[in-house]
């Protein structure tokens, strides 16, 4: 899908050189590729306490179902 971004140039050279990009797009599709992940651990870290956790299960007897 073609897209018009305004995009900083010196952001876009700056993320090149540190990631060794040879193009704008990689550059850009791995930015977004960390974004999303980050964002995917905030969530999982936002579950941290609210999920309750059984010390008697035997975890390695399920296996065996």
């Amino acid at each position: 899908m073609a897209t018009n971004l305004a995009l900083d140039d010196q952001l876009i050279r700056e993320a090149q050189k540190i990631g060794k990009h040879k193009t704008k797009k990689e550059a850009v599709t791995a930015a977004l590729k960390q974004y999303i992940a980050q964002r995917k651990q905030l969530t999982a870290l936002n579950l941290a306490g609210k999920i309750d956790f059984d010390e008697n299960y035997e975890y390695k007897k399920a296996r065996n179902r």
